[in-house]
């Protein structure tokens, strides 16, 4: 009896296999067409000979004379070691030195701790514009690094100005008693 059960699950085995190698083999079938039909497409399409979808956008480079570009004399300003609380602000300043009017469409602050300001209107081919930072460290200590992403008809489309600097914390200690373990 232990020898029939056995016998029958070997044949089992055997059968589950065979299918299994039946799938597979059908698999690679599948596969094999596959790699052919994607094989022809890009033949087609190194041959320019495959229709582009209506719904896909196409990509050109930026012609050289709609484009502005930013030369500043610095694009990070170290505002040294500061007290929390206090107010620091930087102007940076730059010159168009693109073939067209440089408009800023975006000027963004990567924390609610700095505001920025900017020339609004375009600037032309070789006059001067600024970018205005405002730091405030209420509510700040350590290491700051705040940054300021413009975004402008420049290559790149984006520029980010950075200002870094160090906050020393107040001292709570002198305004609060102190405090520790109770006894009781």
């Amino acid at each position: 009896m232990k020898y029939f059960k056995f016998s029958a699950l070997i044949l089992a085995g055997s059968i589950f296999v065979a299918g299994c190698d039946a799938d597979a083999s059908k698999g690679n079938d599948e596969k094999d067409e596959r790699i052919q039909a994607l094989e022809q497409r890009l033949a087609l399409m190194e041959q320019n000979q495959m229709t582009v979808p209506a719904n896909t956008q196409s990509v050109q480079a930026a012609d050289p004379s709609s484009l502005g570009a930013f030369q500043f004399n610095e694009i990070e300003h170290d505002f040294g070691t500061i007290e929390e609380g206090k107010v620091v602000e930087h102007t940076f300043k730059f010159i168009n030195e693109g073939q067209a009017p440089l408009i800023m469409s975006n000027v963004a602050a990567s924390c609610g701790c700095t505001t920025p300001d900017y020339t609004k209107t375009p600037v032309k081919p070789g006059e001067e514009g600024f970018v205005k930072v405002v730091f405030d460290s209420k509510s700040k200590s350590g290491v700051q690094s705040p940054t300021v992403s413009i975004t402008a008809n420049t290559q790149p489309s984006v520029t980010r100005l950075r200002l870094k600097g160090t906050v020393n914390s107040k001292n709570t200690a002198s305004t609060a008693p102190a405090m520790g373990p109770v006894k009781r």
